[in-house]
């Protein structure tokens, strides 16, 4: 594919935020936070900063002309703290000065008293103390306490998630330049410029009007810039304000850690009931989730928990439970899956538990209950165009997986330092914000009388290819080389009321609102052609950029047709809006079809460990998945593949930590290990589901950015099947991570 952004990118030339040259009288901002996660401000000194070479101003809360306020739906978030600190992080000052070293130095020199309250780190402990940001949600279907009675086995247990940084390689980053005497540019690392555009407006008192939010590329996301960006981007704002000048606030990987969100960790308590033959007839659920010391995204995040209960399987009598605990770490953020794999880690973990008690293989389990058309989620929605049967089958058959676990069953007999463990991951993902209004998407298309053709959408390229599919939607429908297409930089200017980039979403909106433009001046064109060519418009069809009457070919190139039509003043300019159909949900009720569709798939993980050290090797991960008519099959495979492999990270190596203080322990890329190119699968096969058919979503295809992180979840009980071939006694806590320090201590019964 060979469009000019993806040429720039291959480069390495792509421009991200910290890369913008910045004007010439440019000061830079360093972030004053709380050094403590609870506590009462008693006095905050800033005079001696202030004296500080360099330094052009700090601003703390008294400053702020606007609403001191980051909470969207829920206001309970200062952008700087005035009284009462609730995290290790929380931002309390803004030093502006000539250089960022100037203003970290300066920053040293502000004294700060705090009184310190004992702070509140676990969940549990927090919804004892009822410190919750919402009452309890529900979500059931069929009755759990009638069945109960009926199961031939019944078993309870608990488990556990930890967080998770998302690391992505550029760190939060903001420059903010006046405009005029109140407007600003925002040049933010987001992926929501609507939102960045909101938070700065209200922070600053202006209208919406008022700020412009521009974002090129973001050098990852994951998530971790859907809300997070807009702090610094206000923080840079308000010192462009007040001072007229441009502002720059640029997060070290130190402080990004330290300051800023990550996935929620969340702790269970389960109760599943089953038949002697594997068949799932209850299953009730209590999701405790640490949302942190505010809401920022816990309560939709909490609600996808719920929206994705019972993965892959029909279980006709469905409990759960979700509560949201304020505690006093770093507000807890979206993560790519977005509470989903923390919900599915729980049902696989009580049919990994339920495996072992009727002595069968978890994978018949699974299989046995796998959705099917016609079945009903505990949210009320039915099932429609399942492939979560299909693709088990499939890779069943393909991948031989009673083959594999015959293998895996003979080498452990025959090894004993040495042990393998297979495990199958089903999944199903739900595509859609479950917040209705965000399922919407704009797109300006322009065509130059050139031929050249420039399209904005509100979508952010974070490096999931999304530029690269919407040129590719653009260039068929015009029939054209997609060297014609170039993607603009997002802005709020350009296309406004933009949705976060984000719940896998980015190609079915703003591809679709591309489309639709497109499509519009397509018309445009085609109607011109047919008073130039004296035909009917149904006569007319343009192919590979020559322009067909009645299927043959004229004398007219797409630059002529272009041209032509210019000069006949055509419009080729247009505006495309799409809003996905059918979306219902009555919160009152939890019920309703809240999900365009739904994603499928089946992953096969084995793994070998190394009984006397504890570490492993993941032989293969082997998947059939199901992308619909992907538009683009390489990109499909390099979300498949980069998010299976953060998946099992985060279940494996990635174990950050809060002191009982609540100051993270791993706090840089020396202590906290994410996967590298050696943690990757030996063997890696992924095979796109034939013959899925989705009319869902533009051209028939399925998202990719979410789904396959789940395929990850695997290599958990893949690892405690090899423990357990090592040490028979091996009772697992269903704790992630599962690291290979605690592989060691489980291998010879010391946990």
């Amino acid at each position: 594919m060979n469009t000019p952004e993806i040429n720039l990118h291959a480069q390495g030339l792509s421009a991200y935020t910290d890369d913008i040259i910045p004007p010439k009288n440019t000061l830079y901002g360093s972030v004053f936070t709380s050094p403590v996660a609870h506590g009462m401000i008693v006095k905050l000194d800033v005079s001696a900063a202030l004296k500080s070479p360099g330094v052009a101003a700090i601003f703390t809360a008294k400053d702020i002309p606007g609403e001191n306020q980051l909470g969207e739906a829920i206001k309970d978030q200062q952008l700087l703290a005035d009284k009462e600190v609730l995290y290790v992080g929380q931002p309390i000052a803004v030093v502006i000065a000539e250089s960022k070293d100037l203003a970290d130095k300066a920053r040293s020199l502000i004294n700060l008293e705090v009184k310190e309250l004992r702070p509140v780190i676990d969940e549990r402990e927090s919804y004892k103390k009822g410190k919750l940001i919402q009452p309890p949600r529900i979500f059931s279907i069929g009755n759990v306490t009638d069945k109960w009675k009926k199961c031939d086995v019944i078993l309870e247990g608990s488990c556990k998630t930890g967080t998770q940084e998302h690391f992505y390689l550029e760190t939060q980053s903001a420059l903010a330049v006046p405009v005029n005497q109140k407007c600003l540019k925002i040049y933010s690392a987001t992926q929501s410029p609507m939102f960045v555009q909101k938070i700065a407006s209200g922070i600053l008192g202006l209208d919406m009007h008022d700020i412009e939010v521009e974002v090129g590329r973001l050098g990852g996301g994951f998530g971790g810039k859907e809300e997070q960006g807009a702090p610094w981007a206000a923080m840079a704002a308000l010192g462009a304000y007040l001072l007229n000048k441009p502002v720059k606030i640029t997060l070290s990987r130190a402080e990004d850690i330290i300051f800023t969100g990550k996935r929620h960790p969340y702790s269970s308590d389960y109760r599943i009931g089953l038949t002697r033959r594997g068949k799932i007839l209850a299953y009730e659920v209590t999701y405790y989730q640490n949302s942190g010391a505010a809401a920022d995204l816990s309560t939709a995040i909490l609600e996808r928990s719920l929206f994705h209960i019972t993965n892959s399987y029909n279980i006709p009598n469905v409990k759960a439970t979700g509560i949201c605990c304020y505690t006093n770490l770093v507000p807890f953020t979206a993560f790519r899956g977005f509470g989903a794999p923390q919900a599915m880690f729980v049902m696989e973990s009580a049919i990994h538990k339920a495996a072992e008690k009727l002595n069968m293989d978890a994978s018949e389990i699974q299989k046995i209950n796998l959705l099917k058309d016609g079945d009903r989620f505990p949210y009320g929605m039915k099932v429609k165009m399942a492939n979560a049967r299909k693709c088990f089958a499939e890779a069943e058959k393909k991948y031989g997986l009673k083959r594999i676990h015959e293998e895996c069953v003979r080498f452990n007999a025959r090894n004993a330092q040495f042990k393998k463990g297979v495990a199958v991951m089903p999944l199903c993902f739900g595509i859609s914000f479950t917040t209705k209004f965000l399922n919407q998407g704009g797109a300006l298309i322009n065509v130059y009388k050139d031929g050249s053709i420039q399209v904005t959408t509100g979508v952010t390229e974070m490096g999931q290819g999304v530029f690269a599919k919407i040129a590719q939607i653009v260039s068929e429908v015009f029939s054209v080389d997609i060297g014609r297409v170039r993607i603009d930089s997002t802005s709020t200017a350009t296309v406004p009321n933009t949705s976060p980039t984000a719940a896998s979403t980015g190609t079915d909106l703003n591809g679709m609102a591309a489309k639709y433009a497109a499509e519009e001046i397509l018309g445009r064109l085609k109607s011109f052609c047919a008073v130039y060519l004296k035909c009917k418009e149904k006569d007319v069809s343009i192919s590979d950029e020559w322009v067909y009457m009645k299927k043959k070919k004229t004398d007219l190139k797409w630059k002529d047709l272009v041209l032509n039509a210019y000069h006949e003043r055509t419009d080729l300019s247009a505006h495309g809006f799409y809003a996905t159909p059918n979306l219902h949900f009555d919160r009152t009720i939890n019920k309703g079809s809240p999900l365009a569709y739904h994603v499928y798939g089946t992953g096969i993980i084995e793994v070998t460990l190394d009984c006397l050290r504890g570490n492993y090797d993941i032989d293969s991960v082997k998947i059939i998945h199901d992308a619909g008519k992907s538009l683009n099959k390489d990109i499909d495979l390099g979300q498949i593949y980069g998010g299976i492999v953060q998946g099992m990270g985060w279940l494996t190596l990635e174990n950050m930590q809060f002191d009982e203080n609540g100051r993270i322990i791993q706090d840089s890329a020396a202590s906290y290990k994410i996967p590298d190119i050696k943690f990757a699968p030996g063997t890696f096969e992924v095979e796109l589901l034939k013959d899925s058919i989705n009319p869902y979503a533009v051209n028939g295809s399925k998202a990719t950015g979410e789904p396959p992180f789940i395929y990850g979840i695997g290599i958990y009980f893949a690892l405690l099947n090899a423990i357990k071939a090592f040490n028979a006694d091996f009772k697992p806590d269903y704790t992630a991570p599962m690291t290979t320090e605690k592989i060691l201590l489980s291998l010879y019964g010391i946990i």
